[in-house]
């Protein structure tokens, strides 16, 4: 049973999502004086990084490819700040501000009415009662990592032990002494392998695709600050040529490990798929120092080929997905196959009718930063038009 819905019709832009990117552009917009209504599932701001991440995380990109746009990050934060730093950082960011996010609101489909013109969002609260958001404008910041992804494995549900999602996994306190097998090699895949290592498990790591692991620093600075200022100067497979040079001058040869390169370039290949490349926060290092063989705390890197052996329990380091299908309708801005927007990056932020979406860059918080300011910007000029048409109006009535 679920009581009637209300409707409300709000003035202002509706954005959907609390994360990083639906703060930064409520931010940008109350700069230019535009207020928002944010609607957030969870009953806090950024659930994905406060409930969905691993005890040890840190940025993985130095601090200044990271803050929001209008407020840095504090001067005594590390280079790399924490988990935790960064949860402080987007608490502040949202008081300094003044945003008040609407949580536990559920949204079930948002489409748009073309005979009001206006986007008719639907949301569901935790007591089952429906709300119907009505504004002109709506932006989608609910970006890439919206659910996680859990894929089919034949005979996983015979599995005798645990076996959770990545976004389960708070530290390796529990496994100690086990034999645990993580399954996905990405950033979280490789950093939850290690972690287990460091609590004493037994850990391998099961490589299905090939994938670029690279140093997270090289000649003493960040790689990714390195590879945005090279770019600048240089054609991009020439960036990519110099820093697989210095990836293997500083991790060695990662290929006897299991990690088998790509043929075509890091940089190279994420601009054609998207797959953004591992940045080695020790996993590396901690393979090195230790013998290679099943019966040491060593993550392994291995393939899928048949052998049979035991674990007590499985990590599925399987990633996250944008969940927009499920709930926008009848928007030819993002594609129903994934979710993302339809053009690549710099574009794919602005669709037809008032449609917005922020935070599906595959850049990460940088893109997400680039794209609030770009539909900030975007917006002021329909409103400023809006109130000139407004005061010629009333002008007009009082004479």
């Amino acid at each position: 049973m679920t009581k009637s819905a209300s409707c409300l019709w709000v003035t202002c832009p509706i954005i959907i999502g609390a994360g990083p990117s639906g703060l930064a552009t409520a931010a940008c917009l109350k700069q230019k004086g535009i207020p928002s209504l944010i609607l957030e599932r969870a009953n806090c701001i950024a659930s994905l990084w406060k409930l969905k991440t691993y005890d040890r995380l840190h940025l993985h990109l130095p601090k200044h490819f990271c803050e929001l746009p209008l407020l840095g990050f504090p001067s005594h934060f590390p280079t790399y700040p924490t988990k935790n730093q960064f949860l402080d950082y987007l608490e502040s960011y949202k008081n300094h501000f003044g945003l008040e996010p609407v949580f536990n609101k559920v949204v079930v489909s948002a489409e748009f009415d073309h005979r009001h013109g206006a986007w008719r969002v639907m949301t569901s609260g935790p007591k089952q009662e429906h709300i119907e958001y009505v504004s002109q404008w709506l932006i989608v910041a609910t970006g890439e990592n919206a659910d996680q992804v859990v894929p089919f494995i034949q005979g996983l549900s015979d599995f005798g032990g645990p076996v959770i999602h990545s976004s389960s996994y708070r530290n390796g306190r529990l496994y100690e002494g086990k034999e645990v097998l993580v399954v996905g090699c990405g950033n979280s895949g490789m950093e939850v392998a290690l972690d287990l290592a460091n609590f004493n498990a037994r850990t391998s790591l099961v490589v299905r695709d090939s994938v670029h692991v690279l140093p997270r620093e090289m000649l003493g600075i960040s790689t990714f600050g390195l590879l945005v200022q090279m770019l600048k100067w240089f054609p991009i497979r020439f960036v990519d040529w110099f820093v697989l040079l210095m990836s293997r001058l500083v991790l060695g040869d990662t290929e006897k490990f299991g990690f088998r390169r790509p043929k075509l370039g890091p940089l190279e290949l994420k601009s054609i798929s998207g797959k953004t490349p591992v940045l080695d926060v020790g996993t590396v290092a901690k393979i090195k120092s230790l013998s290679w063989n099943r019966t040491n705390n060593v993550p392994r890197a291995e393939f899928v080929n048949g052998r049979n052996e035991r674990f007590d329990a499985i990590i599925l380091a399987t990633g996250f997905k944008s969940n927009v299908p499920q709930w926008l309708k009848g928007a030819e801005l993002f594609s129903e196959k994934d979710g993302m927007p339809k053009q690549a990056f710099p574009n794919g932020w602005k669709g037809e009718d008032g449609l917005y979406a922020v935070g599906f860059t595959r850049r990460g918080l940088l893109g997400a930063a680039f794209h609030a300011k770009k539909v900030a910007e975007d917006i002021e000029l329909r409103w400023r038009a809006d109130a000139t048409k407004l005061l010629d109006f009333t002008t007009a009535l009082s004479l």
